[in-house]
């Protein structure tokens, strides 16, 4: 998969290396289908970062094996950080979760711009060596029993492979389908939505393997996934390549600005955004979508089960007034529910991505903030009335939109500000999305526990919430309609324009440097549907695996 050196090279040829933006422009040929798979491989192993839950319960046990060491009530965090002696509680070990999306947040948004010059390939390696040699350092945490080195190797170094990851293939992906943006970046940001599907249930597995009595597996667990998302990564940025400058699909003509004014053929540069209306308008709509959203996908388990009790397994009873038995049945019930939530969080991000190719971005938006209130209204009137049917469809398409809102949002940001600096604008949205981390789940635990402070029934502590999580989607919905075509005067001039393609080490051909496979020849289809079975084959598995446990719900 790395690029093939031409014999005849010049000057540019000699002086670029592996790594370089150089070495990825594709030859006449190359198949532009082989570039989403390649997007694939490296999202759907940063999307564990989703299901990192499954480790907690065994690390929070890690001396005490059979049952935690627990440190003492009065031990402080700071303490606890560098214990050694007691087993970690899993309040602790969250702060990972935290770590993860604000790591994401920050070095996308510190390092987008670099990544526009060096290249999705050297973005791509840089993410790998983070996000798995997090997991090393990890284990390596894990073999001390430092909780520092957990944070710091999983929570910071693979933060920042988060980050990096994340972005690495938009602007490359914008570029090769700029007639399906939405689509396109659907199927990366999807993997994303569907990295946990595949990574929790291996780990799960892994640890049933390695476990022994002396130890609870999660060590050698981290080190086998490291080796496996390694490999599947490192493949992935060596998959990358960029098209030449200018490149467009054969037969295919840009929409003219006079038809669709909301999708401009000038590009703005990232350092100007922070000063331009619409991307703080952009910013404030994703923000409150995936505020609202967050806020639904960390209270679905526990909401299920405290609304509608023992009617979940057939028992007329309250959630207060169920015994042992009883709730570790609807906890499995709930757990259906939860894996039927993460198959309508990867749909939407294909789907209603896919769908904004069709609808225009601005209207796909509209139809989330319209249609997401009116499902969170009525939430607790399905509730209300005892109908887990519309509860459920109502949380599914809800979490569907929260996973599109993620997926359509690259799209949106090109047609705006254009595609040349697209990479770099979206890592610096997605500090919207560190923010909305913070707002949403704090907005749903303080509010439940208000709620319950007051002496209100379980069932009903959501209500509120849910009306707040409407606020939220109405905030969003006037910013994306106050959203307008960007002004001339942000956009680059043909002189900044042309510089910044020079530093971005664009080219109008492969030329020198050599490029993707067969260095001009036509792709093989083989290889199309080899590369696309790499990364479908753990898909299907994951997505069948997680069918089985939504069955669950219907059983």
């Amino acid at each position: 998969m790395s690029a093939v050196l031409d014999s005849r090279s010049g000057s540019a040829a000699g002086t670029a290396g592996w790594l370089d933006k150089e070495r990825t422009i594709a030859s006449p040929g190359f198949n532009r289908w082989l570039v989403p798979p390649a997007a694939l491989a490296i999202h759907l192993c940063i999307g564990m970062a989703y299901g990192f839950s499954v480790f907690w319960l065994p690390l929070s046990k890690s001396i005490g094996l059979s049952a935690a060491m627990t440190c003492p009530a009065d031990m402080s965090l700071l303490v606890e950080l560098f214990a050694s002696n007691c087993d970690w509680r899993i309040s602790s070990l969250g702060w990972m979760y935290t770590l993860f999306f604000v790591l994401l947040g920050s070095s996308a948004a510190l390092w987008g711009g670099w990544l526009e010059h060096a290249g999705p390939r050297k973005a791509g390696v840089v993410a790998t060596l983070c996000w798995c040699g997090g997991l090393v350092v990890s284990a390596l945490g894990i073999y001390t029993h430092q909780l520092w080195l957990m944070w710091l190797g999983s929570g910071v170094i693979g933060g920042i492979g988060l980050g990096l990851g994340y972005i690495s293939p938009v602007s490359t992906l914008i570029k090769w389908f700029p007639d399906k943006r939405g689509m396109a970046t659907g199927m990366a940001i999807m993997g994303f939505g569907g990295g946990a599907m595949i990574g929790s249930p291996l780990a799960t597995e892994l640890m049933k393997i390695f476990a022994s009595p002396t130890s609870t597996g999660v060590l050698q667990t981290f080190l086998v996934m490291a080796a496996i998302y390694f490999v599947f990564m490192m493949g992935g940025a060596m998959g990358y390549r960029v098209p030449p400058s200018g490149w467009k699909p054969k037969g295919w003509t840009a929409v003219p600005t006079a038809r669709n004014t909301m999708i401009t053929q000038n590009h703005v540069h990232v350092k100007r955004v922070w000063g331009i209306p619409q991307f703080w308008l952009v910013w404030m709509a994703l923000c409150m979508n995936v505020s609202a959203g967050i806020g639904v996908i960390g209270m679905a388990s526990p909401m299920l089960q405290e609304v509608f009790g023992g009617h979940l397994i057939g028992v007329p009873k309250a959630f207060g007034e169920l015994d042992k038995s009883q709730l570790a049945a609807i906890a499995g019930v709930a757990a259906g529910f939860t894996a039927l939530l993460s198959l309508f969080n990867i749909g939407g991000r294909f789907v209603w991505a896919s769908m904004s190719d069709k609808l225009g971005r601005k209207l796909t938006y509209v139809v989330f903030f319209v249609l997401g209130g009116a499902l969170y209204v009525s939430l607790p009137l399905s509730a209300a009335v005892g109908s887990k049917v519309l509860f459920v469809a109502a949380a599914c398409i809800i979490i569907s939109m929260y996973g599109g809102g993620f997926s359509t949002v690259p799209a949106y940001l090109a047609d705006l500000f254009g595609t040349q600096n697209v990479g770099a604008i979206h890592g610096r949205l997605l500090t919207a999305w560190a923010t909305a981390g913070i707002i949403g789940p704090v907005v749903v635990n303080y509010m439940r526990e208000y709620q319950l402070g007051l002496g209100i029934p379980r069932d009903q502590v959501y209500n509120q919430t849910m009306y707040i999580l409407t606020g939220f989607l109405v905030v969003g919905l006037i910013c994306n309609l106050l959203i307008r075509p960007v002004a001339p005067k942000w956009f680059m001039t043909p002189e900044e324009l042309a510089e910044e393609k020079r530093l971005a080490h664009d080219r109008a051909a492969a030329n020198d440097v050599g490029s993707g496979p067969g260095s001009g020849r036509q792709t093989s289809m083989v290889m199309v549907v080899l590369a696309w079975a790499v990364v479908i084959i753990p898909l299907a598995w994951g997505v069948y695996r997680t069918l089985l446990s939504a069955l669950k719900f219907f059983t």
